[in-house]
């Protein structure tokens, strides 16, 4: 069997479109971690991939268990697909109907090459990646994670799809997710980006190992990357209010998602992370001088070639969710925070607060 869980996020009340369920996880539960909820958000509306580093008990599963919740519920083509997917693997409940809402994956890390990726005797069978597909993937704890498991996601990264080869035939099953890895910072989980090793019993040495194990070539596909700080006392007993709701949340990705569609509709893509690094630069161009800051970070060897190309992506992405036409200076400043983690003195609470 499978390793960990996974399944359909929930029909929707109609068939497609009709919403998830009532009783998904929702975002008002999550207490603090205001950056994390602002990289969940445009990690929805832009279709980016999410990797939360952070010590145990931060809040890391919960934030990604209610990413499927302010998802776009799916289209009658991705209910199709999705439901055919978990036909296949015989996950469907007895006279499901159509998926109306997007499935959410979360393999264990002793999850086989097999079960991530798809095989089994006689006819392949869908793995994690399938079973995730036009929903979220969640892999927990992802340095514990087989090398070779890791690996071989870079390729469903890439196509949207997975070719598993075996003596009974060859399949291509559909593999096009949303992916979110989290991880403690050191093997201890105690290491802290703001207080440092306090605490921490890991050697030097044991942390970089740790962190090593996500490969350059895997982290360099995630536009995304966050610190999750442990939860403040008055965060923790609701001193400070509850946080906006997965449906306020999934309003304004469903906004910044029709803006992005429209400025897509005679291109072959409907959300950002999908746009090639090339079409991005010479199709749509940011607001005069928005990319200062990204070409200074390049010249310095702080962003690659690909990660410029990336900052981009999300800045529009970020555009999109403010309702701006173009990326402006601090659209692009806020992704490049998101996907460096430096500090570039710009808000990143959640759009609505």
């Amino acid at each position: 069997g499978r390793a960990g869980a996974c399944g359909r996020a929930g029909p929707g009340a109609d068939g497609p479109g009709g919403g998830a369920e009532p009783g998904l996880p929702d975002l008002a539960d999550v207490a603090g971690q205001p950056v994390a909820r602002r990289a969940l958000e445009v990690a929805a509306a832009g279709g980016h991939h999410l990797f939360l580093t952070g010590p145990p008990g931060a809040g890391k599963t919960m934030l990604a268990e209610r990413l499927p919740g302010i998802l776009p519920p799916l289209t009658r083509q991705e209910s199709l697909e999705v439901t055919a997917v978990h036909s296949v693997a015989g996950t469907l409940p007895p006279g499901g109907a159509l998926a109306g809402a997007p499935p959410y994956c979360a393999p264990h890390h002793s999850a086989t090459l097999q079960s991530l990726i798809g095989g089994g005797q006689g006819v392949p069978r869908p793995g994690a990646v399938s079973l995730a597909h036009r929903g979220v993937l969640f892999l927990d704890e992802a340095p514990e994670f087989g090398t070779r498991v890791l690996d071989a996601l870079r390729q469903p990264l890439e196509s949207g799809h997975v070719v598993v080869a075996r003596a009974a035939g060859v399949v291509r099953l559909p593999a096009r997710f949303l992916m979110v890895l989290a991880a403690n910072p050191c093997p201890c989980g105690r290491y802290s980006a703001v207080g440092g090793a306090a605490g921490c019993e890991c050697p030097p040495s044991a942390i970089r190992r740790y962190q090593a194990r996500l490969s350059g070539p895997l982290m360099d596909r995630v536009d995304l990357r966050v610190a999750v700080e442990a939860v403040g006392r008055c965060d923790l007993l609701g001193r400070g209010g509850r946080g906006e709701s997965s449906a306020v949340v999934a309003g304004r990705v469903a906004e910044a998602r029709a803006r992005a569609a429209a400025r897509l509709a005679e291109t072959p893509w409907s959300v950002n992370s999908e746009i090639p690094g090339h079409e991005m630069r010479t199709r749509w161009h940011p607001a005069p001088g928005a990319l200062s800051q990204a070409e200074r970070d390049l010249e310095r060897g702080l962003l690659t070639a690909r990660g410029l190309d990336r900052v981009l992506r999300v800045a529009w992405t970020v555009a999109d969710l403010g309702g701006k036409d173009r990326p402006d200076a601090l659209d692009v400043a806020v992704a490049l925070e998101l996907r460096t983690g430096i500090a570039r003195g710009v808000p990143l609470g959640p759009v609505g607060v």
